[in-house]
């Protein structure tokens, strides 16, 4: 098994959380990963993306020219990288910000609500759970109870109380699958 994920959207959405929450749920669950972050010097705003490799052997590089999945945070990330995809692979369409449908037909295309999943459990800065919780649980990649234990990691101290409302979040995303 070999995934080769690329996360992109705008600062801000989560993308990078995203790939950080899969590369080191692999680690948890034995896997060898890499999580190769790329932003512009605005952080709130500009374009962020990364790139993560989830692989049960070695792997020689972080760097490849075509993922297996797409998960595309908005409009513009589609467009870049949606024609690199691997022929069979999954793009995962922010349904929210992204108004464009996926083009090739030798892709499977999931349209997630990530925002209005987010304001109706409260916040809407979980929209990026709510997309993990689609990609876990339409690839079956890594066990939904290694990302609960990483959300718990993640937030510690005065941030606990974020746990159910993330946990909540990336349940319903699970639930769109």
């Amino acid at each position: 098994m070999k995934k080769e994920i690329v996360i992109s959207g705008f600062g801000g959405q989560g993308g990078l959380a995203i790939g950080k929450n899969l590369a080191e749920g692999g680690m948890a669950e034995g896997l060898n990963v890499t999580w190769a972050p790329s932003y512009g010097p605005e952080m709130r705003g500009g374009t962020a993306n990364c790139s993560v490799v989830l692989s049960d052997k070695p792997v020689g590089s972080p760097v490849f020219a075509h993922p297996t999945d797409l998960i595309a945070l908005n409009e513009p990330s589609l467009a870049k990288f949606e024609a690199g995809v691997q022929p069979g692979g999954s793009v995962f369409v922010n349904s929210d910000v992204v108004t464009d449908r996926v083009q090739r037909a030798d892709l499977t295309a999931y349209y997630i609500p990530c925002a209005k999943i987010a304001d109706e459990v409260g916040n809407p800065k979980v929209g990026n759970m709510v997309m993990l919780g689609a990609y876990v649980a339409a690839t079956k990649v890594l066990k939904p109870e290694t990302i609960e234990t990483m959300i718990h990691e993640m937030f510690t101290g005065a941030k606990a109380k974020l746990v159910p409302l993330n946990i909540e979040a990336f349940h319903r995303g699970m639930a769109c699958i």
